[in-house]
């Protein structure tokens, strides 16, 4: 935060949270002011009979953009395609991603209207069981919209494992139906500088949202 202002860039409002992971964090920061956080760091997953907890927790705060709106954030970081000797991480990431369509479905059913963005390294593919069910079924209400960003070239791969030369698209922002149409995906997209990979093996993902005065 303090990189950014120096060049100035100006994001006085911050959340950061710890899951069971000591290491890796969720992190947001913010122009606009945080109206309310809900976060959770301790989140609980059952996998074969064994309790375990979200690695990196959820992040969720609304920030108030305007005296008349306010934007709902929850971010995410799945547990990674690393082998781990505990349990099958696919299964895991498979039961935290049930963990976290029950938080969504909670905050659905307090605001069903509520402007809502998902954000964050969901560490699987869009066919992959994790994903369907953060996005939700179809048909529901509480469904979730998935941008489908891609670069300038048409690309939509946004991390890179160099050792394998594997490129897939593990970054996704998902929005809620009320959100949707205030989406400009004109102005949304993968970050392609050819800099990109000296911050992470991740590209930048980015979209911009018009919300009422």
């Amino acid at each position: 935060r303090n990189r950014l202002a120096a060049v100035g860039l100006d994001y006085p409002f911050s959340e950061w949270v710890q899951g069971a992971d000591e290491v890796r964090h969720i992190a947001l920061l913010s122009r606009f002011p945080i109206a309310a956080r809900q976060s959770r760091s301790r989140v609980p997953v059952e996998l074969n009979g064994r309790f375990f907890e979200m690695c990196r927790g959820i992040l969720d705060v609304t920030l108030q953009i305007t005296p008349a709106s306010s934007l709902r954030l929850v971010g995410l970081h799945l547990k990674s395609q690393r082998v781990v000797p505990d349990y099958d991480e696919a299964k895991f990431r498979a039961r935290e991603s049930i963990a976290v369509r029950a938080h969504l479905d909670a905050i659905m059913k307090e605001s069903p209207d509520s402007d809502l963005l998902v954000f964050g390294d969901l560490n699987d593919s869009k066919n992959e069981f994790a994903v369907r069910e953060i996005l939700g079924s179809l048909k529901s209400p509480t469904a979730l919209r998935d941008l489908r960003l891609k670069d300038r070239w048409g690309l939509a791969w946004t991390h890179h494992w160099a050792e394998a030369d594997i490129y897939s698209r593990l970054d996704y922002l998902l929005v809620s139906h009320s959100l949707w149409p205030k989406v400009d995906l004109r102005r949304s997209g993968i970050h392609s500088s050819p800099e990109w990979s000296q911050a992470s093996d991740h590209r930048a993902i980015f979209t911009q949202i018009s919300l009422p005065e």
